[in-house]
């Protein structure tokens, strides 16, 4: 059986279209999903549960303590850890499981589709410079899909619960113990304004310096963008200059915002859920 937790605070307006992509014409039994809304104040967990899925309720609006819960439930391997606002279906699914089970794998992550029409040009100039990064090609956060099979799960377990829990899963892997599914993939709704743009970057930026602190960044430090491919990036392909300054520019205000940033509250951006 194939566990899926997806944690969901305040995902009313999207849970729904997740859930059910993710269960058409899935057989019972499966897929064990669970659904953990915490500190809802919408109808999150009612629409969750209009779909063959168990949730699990709490009070505390916190991504960490629904993923400890969700794990807490979980029946089976692999397993995989869903964000509620993503879309991906049942082959998807059964794409990572197959490798999780089929190989030396410890985790993988679905190939990423960012959905950008109709967002302001800022936005989508900057995801085509991120889109290009090396580190952002080969790792598995910002898909906001990650599996693992039992032993890679041992190795999540030890980790501390972090604001960048996707980047921590990542970094938790050597390159050669994780993968990039093809035969996967996952629909990202990025911003829709340039403030949740900035706001988005600020999250990872003040939760990449908390992994570091931690030490937790097990690729020494690959996570941070290199000025150096930003560089080889513009001789490769100089028509990229104006979106390259965008990108630039977001990364520095992003981490000047990230030096105060207060590193319990989650910056959430909501026109991605619109």
């Amino acid at each position: 059986m194939i566990s899926i937790v997806i944690p969901a605070h305040n995902e009313a307006q999207v849970i729904g279209r997740l859930l059910a992509g993710l269960l058409r014409d899935v057989p019972s039994g499966e897929f064990d999903v669970v659904v953990v809304p915490n500190g809802c104040s919408d109808d999150t967990a009612r629409i969750a549960a209009s779909f063959p899925v168990r949730v699990i309720d709490t009070d505390r609006a916190s991504k960490a303590e629904a993923l400890r819960i969700g794990d807490q439930a979980a029946r089976g391997f692999p397993r995989i850890y869903v964000d509620a606002d993503v879309e991906l279906g049942p082959d998807d699914i059964r794409a990572l499981a197959r490798v999780l089970t089929s190989s030396d794998v410890l985790a993988a992550g679905p190939v990423r589709e960012l959905r950008t029409s109709g967002r302001p040009w800022a936005v989508r100039w900057y995801y085509r410079v991120w889109e290009r990064l090396p580190e952002v090609r080969r790792g598995l956060f910002g898909r906001g899909v990650v599996g693992v099979g039992e032993r890679g799960y041992e190795r999540l377990a030890a980790l501390p619960r972090v604001m960048a829990d996707d980047l921590a899963m990542s970094q938790a892997f050597a390159p050669g113990e994780r993968t990039v599914v093809p035969d996967a993939k996952v629909v990202v709704h990025p911003p829709g304004t340039w403030q949740d743009l900035v706001r988005r970057r600020v999250r990872a930026a003040t939760g990449v310096t908390q992994l570091e602190s931690l030490g937790l960044d097990q690729a020494g430090g690959s996570a941070r963008t290199r000025y150096a491919d930003l560089l080889g990036m513009a001789r490769r392909e100089p028509h990229l200059v104006g979106p390259l300054g965008v990108f630039v520019t977001v990364a520095l205000v992003a981490k000047w915002r990230a030096r105060t940033a207060d590193t319990s509250v989650w910056l959430r951006d909501e026109s991605s859920r619109a």
